[in-house]
């Protein structure tokens, strides 16, 4: 296994990572190369964080249109063949060789670590290992280099959770928190003492388990609720290949500064300050496969600067308040899909999508799609939604099956609340 440095290394540590990043893309990259040469930049004059960003914004556009000269090594040299979750568009092919399969398994290692599971642990891992899905192999990798037991159940099926829960007495979940709702459900409707479970802490992925003020999200509180188990947030992409995981006082998702370079930017480019949002920049560090410098995520996050009292010095990033692409505005209010969804979490609602579209004007219409089986009306809805967001949703009802069918379509790999159909 590849040395690394260790996440509480200093600012010239990492600073001297970067600049060997920078020299790498700059000779195996044909993007980078033509990137380079196109805005007159050398690398021996990076010096300062302004110099650095002086480097073009990288998209996925870029990656999507581009993607073979991004590759920097020969491509019989890829071992593991992936692509983005697409939840912007068509996905996007990402592939790792002998040293990236490290860099990840060393990746998820530490975010494990971070949030407390030791070797001594079994965790059950409820996402899939399959379906050209990085993350599902990370956790796998991460576990194995921590000498933990793994328990691979794979999405969906909670009789086979619960079963397997009974079977090999987990500590630790990896899963998405809308799904430890349905193990609940699945618990009630067939008289399994969960509470009394082996369970006591689920590493969860996909959804955010925190609000704009650092507090716990509805979605959290109404987990909690039902089931006291610890629930450690942890936000990742295909193209970082970097996880940033909450500690146990869950007051911010950690960085790995020896694994990648953030930048959080305000409209103009420039870096917001310590408590305010902006879009996540990203340049992974280490990674030899397709090296990225300065990739625009396209989410909104919020910037933490302070030490956390855990011990750790890095710097933390609030919950993704949202795509930058999915802003909606509607009547004058501006807000993103994760503000509805919040809402509705509030309400205890889980059967519904979004949907998004033009009006007649060009403005954005937004409909909130509810299975007819929520037993709310959707007039309740309408009105406990005006009183949180301040603007009235039109509302739909649908059978539960279409509901379950748009926000579960077969080639995703994750639920699908957000449908966006908004012209460009």
């Amino acid at each position: 296994m590849k040395d690394f440095l260790s996440p509480e290394l200093s600012n010239q540590q990492q600073w001297q990572l970067v600049k060997q990043h920078l020299e790498y893309a700059s000779r195996k990259s044909l993007f980078y190369q033509r990137l380079f040469k196109a805005n007159d930049i050398q690398v021996s004059t990076i010096k300062t964080e302004a110099d650095f960003r002086r480097i073009p914004i990288t998209t996925k556009e870029h990656l999507q249109q581009q993607n073979l000269d991004f590759l920097a090594v020969d491509y019989t040299e890829i071992i593991d063949h992936v692509t983005t979750s697409g939840t912007l568009g068509n996905p996007v092919n990402f592939m790792l060789n002998e040293a990236d399969l490290q860099r990840l398994t060393y990746n998820e290692y530490e975010s494990f670590m971070i949030a407390g599971v030791t070797k001594n642990d079994v965790v059950q891992i409820t996402t899939t290992l399959d379906r050209r899905f990085m993350a599902g192999m990370a956790y796998y990798l991460g576990l194995r280099k921590l000498g933990a037991g793994i328990v691979r159940t794979g999405s969906g099926l909670p009789g086979l959770q619960w079963d397997s829960i009974q079977r090999f007495k987990p500590k630790y979940l990896v899963a998405v928190p809308s799904f430890l709702l349905k193990l609940i459900d699945f618990a009630q409707q067939n008289a399994i003492d969960y509470r009394s479970s082996s369970v006591k802490g689920v590493i969860c992925i996909g959804e955010s388990l925190l609000n704009e003020k650092l507090e716990d999200s509805a979605l959290r509180k109404r987990i909690k609720d039902l089931w006291d188990v610890e629930l450690f947030s942890t936000y990742a992409s295909t193209e970082m290949a970097t996880a940033f995981t909450e500690c146990e006082l869950h007051k911010g998702n950690h960085i790995l500064p020896n694994l990648i370079y953030t930048e959080i930017l305000d409209e103009n480019g420039n870096p917001v300050e310590n408590g305010e949002a902006g879009e996540l920049v990203v340049t992974p560090l280490q990674v030899e496969s397709m090296p990225l410098i300065r990739y625009a995520t396209g989410d909104m996050v919020m910037r933490i600067e302070e030490n956390c009292i855990c011990g750790r010095t890095s710097g933390r990033i609030g919950s993704v308040l949202g795509r930058k692409k999915q802003m909606l505005k509607i009547k004058g209010t501006s807000l993103y899909p994760q503000h509805i969804q919040e809402a509705m979490n509030t309400l205890g609602i889980s059967d519904y999508i979004i949907e998004a579209k033009n009006d007649e004007f060009g403005n954005d219409l937004v409909i909130l799609k509810i299975s007819e089986e929520v037993k709310l009306s959707p007039l309740e809805i309408q009105l406990k939604l005006r009183d949180q967001l301040q603007i009235k949703l039109e509302i739909q009802q649908l059978s539960a099956s279409v509901v379950f069918q748009k926000k579960f379509p077969k080639e995703s790999r994750k639920p699908v609340i957000f449908h966006d159909l908004r012209s460009i």
